[in-house]
């Protein structure tokens, strides 16, 4: 079992930058990100332990991804933030081979969630 706290979460003008934090209570390789609209689940960015990183074609040149592992924390830097950013943010972790993925169905430890709210 691993245990996922995000933080970093607010509410910001289009344009601005915030950074979401995600402290695991063991280290796991294989990191990533969502954000859950009403529309649905996305996989933003996702990394693994050999710091290989995959970004979903929407945030990319925009959002990256990050892992201190002294610190077992993975972080998602979002810059140029748009509204249709507005989103709950969760990390997630897995056993996982391979690659990074976005493939929601592939994590198996999940986080709280943490609130990003863009405004225009």
């Amino acid at each position: 079992q691993v245990r996922l706290v995000e933080s970093g979460g607010d509410s910001v003008q289009a344009g601005g930058s915030l950074r979401l934090s995600c402290e695991a209570s063991a280290y796991r390789p294989h990191m990533a990100w969502f954000r859950q609209t009403p529309e649905g689940r996305e996989g933003v960015a996702a990394i693994d332990g050999r710091y290989y990183t995959k970004y979903a074609d929407s945030v990319k040149g925009r959002f990256a991804i990050s892992y201190d592992n002294a610190k077992n924390t993975v972080y998602l830097q979002m810059n140029n933030l748009r509204t249709d950013d507005t989103a709950m943010y969760y990390c997630a972790s897995g056993y996982i081979s391979g690659d990074p993925t976005l493939i929601a169905s592939e994590y198996k430890f999940w986080g709280q969630g943490t609130q990003v709210t863009v405004s225009a």
